[in-house]
């Protein structure tokens, strides 16, 4: 799970020591795909894709689909690397992964280890390095002016968060990285130059004076939060849209000139400037935008939409952290138009069937065969499919696992089913910890494990990367060995405050027992 106001913060100090952090990915870790089973690999869902009858669902550890409206599931996992981006083109499938890294000041930086591709459905892949610069790509030729460009030489906050595709090209948004575009698959990435902080709009046959930098760097660049970019959605061949952290820009012509559209800029403008994600609805020609509060003081939280291509923009779900929005389509005759918006939220999910006049939240997501239940307000991921019976399935990802929700009538009418990765029995004296990494904030751990011993006294404390104690979840407490048990840990520590981020250890020390041993990423 990648928390968004942390990385907006650390990546201010990229270029200053990212280049002395080491990068322990390896690209010859080719991905390993694994056989089927009845859940995603895992509880941390951050995107679902859906193309025909097949569900792509990218997670925390791994790619997993499922060609039976999800009662099987497939996993491809590309070393112990986290999917940070996935789209689909065709019958191709595109993912971009990375990793958490703790800097030498103590702060989780998130690192893009690179994008991969199938072609064939997943049984072979592509391996592509993150895309960097080399040393000396200070300057880039755009139209009748070259422009001095600040260097992207690391991988840390070089992640790749979005993925759109034109015709015979790919466009990533690589956050520190910035965007880019390949008209080879890969093999080569071209910056993509958009316009500076203080500039609204740049075409080719401007004369410009400006850097292209997400930061200010050791050499004293220009500093441009609309550098920093996060999303992109690709409407056709010509028009693109790129959020940033300072806006969203749109192209007319294929990404050669821009024009931003911002909270200062317009009247009637976006709510705030960080753009989470963007997400085009082709059938009523309107970009809905999850647009943060960055760095303005009148900013603020909400959900932004525009049908005018963006002159003005109306505002929705006031002071909600949204993190996707997608549709529910029906058949209008052979037309497919948008019955209703749903916007993902860290308060839960709201839909709405009118436009945006009211949102209804979403009920209880219980599954009433295995009584499992989603119970955190932080969604992250939305899709629905429109099954040959007219009825639909509603697939949400959170940070708690993936829930399907088969709509047999009316709104919110029908049945949940919900995957959690740990449903499965473990093997006796095992254990893991779920959702990982976790997030103090809204999560509660849960560490399941089974002792293989009855009746045993069992122990459970959680150390830091030193291994100095920090809390006693239980001690001495009776298990009976024959059943799988869970504990819980809030993220504090025995005075009650909140740890902070890193690497913890939890220990289960149960009867004569060898003692078990697990491993937490904390990040807030």
């Amino acid at each position: 799970m990648i928390k968004i106001l942390k990385i907006l913060i650390v990546v201010f100090s990229v270029p200053l020591f990212a280049q002395q952090i080491p990068c322990n990915f390896r690209l010859d870790k080719k991905p390993l795909n694994k056989l089927a089973d009845n859940t995603p690999k895992s509880n941390s869902i951050e995107y679902i894709k859906i193309d025909k009858d097949t569900v792509w669902v990218g997670t925390g550890g791994g790619l997993s689909k499922s060609t039976d409206f999800g009662e099987t599931w497939q996993t491809f996992e590309f070393g112990d690397e986290g999917i940070s981006a996935l789209a689909i083109n065709n019958d191709t499938v595109w993912v971009a992964t990375w990793h958490p890294f703790e800097d030498p000041f103590g702060e989780i930086i998130p690192v893009g280890s690179g994008l991969h591709y199938s072609a064939d459905g997943g049984r072979n892949w592509t391996d592509i390095p993150q895309p960097v610069d080399a040393p000396d790509d200070s300057s880039i030729v755009y139209g009748i002016n070259t422009l001095r460009a600040l260097p992207i030489t690391a991988v840390e906050n070089n992640f790749t968060r979005s993925i759109a595709f034109t015709e015979n090209t790919i466009w990533i948004t690589s956050f520190a990285g910035g965007t880019r575009k390949s008209t080879d698959k890969g093999q080569t990435w071209q910056r993509v130059v958009l316009p500076p902080d203080y500039l609204d709009e740049i075409k080719p046959a401007d004369t410009l004076d400006f850097t292209l930098s997400p930061s200010s760097g050791a050499l004293g660049f220009e500093e441009n939060l609309n550098h920093r970019a996060f999303s992109v959605v690709a409407v056709n061949d010509s028009v693109l849209y790129v959020g940033t952290a300072n806006g969203i820009n749109k192209s007319v012509d294929g990404g050669k000139s821009w024009k931003k559209f911002n909270h200062q800029n317009q009247e009637n403008g976006i709510s705030g400037n960080f753009i989470v994600e963007m997400n085009f609805d082709k059938s009523r020609n309107t970009l809905w935008a999850a647009t943060w509060k960055a760095l303005g003081e009148t900013e603020y939280y909400a959900l932004s939409s525009t049908s005018d291509g963006g002159e003005n923009w109306n505002i929705f779900l006031v002071g909600e952290r949204v993190h996707s929005v997608g549709f529910v389509f029906d058949k209008n005759g052979t037309e497919l138009l948008s019955s209703s918006i749903l916007a993902g939220t860290e308060n839960g999910i709201f839909r709405t069937v009118d436009s945006g006049e009211t949102w209804i939240a979403a009920p209880p997501m219980v599954d009433e065969v295995t009584r499992n239940s989603i119970t955190t307000k932080e969604f992250r991921a939305f899709n629905s499919q429109l099954l040959s019976d007219n009825t639909h399935y509603l697939w949400f990802g959170t940070t708690q696992g993936l829930t399907r929700f088969h709509e047999t009538g009316g709104i919110w009418q029908g049945e949940w089913k919900v995957y959690i990765a740990s449903a499965g029995k473990l093997p006796e004296e095992e254990t893991f910890a779920f959702p990982n990494p976790f997030s103090p904030d809204d999560e509660v751990l849960k560490i399941k494990y089974s002792t293989g011993e009855d009746n045993a006294n069992v122990t459970i404390r959680i150390f830091d990367f030193d291994m100095n104690p920090v809390r006693t979840l239980i001690q001495n407490v009776s298990r009976n060995g024959n059943t799988e048990h869970i504990e819980y840990w809030d993220g504090r520590d025995d005075n009650g405050a909140i740890v902070p981020n890193g690497v913890y250890f939890y220990r289960i020390e149960s009867g004569s027992s060898k003692p078990l041993y697990g491993k937490i990423m904390v990040m807030m």
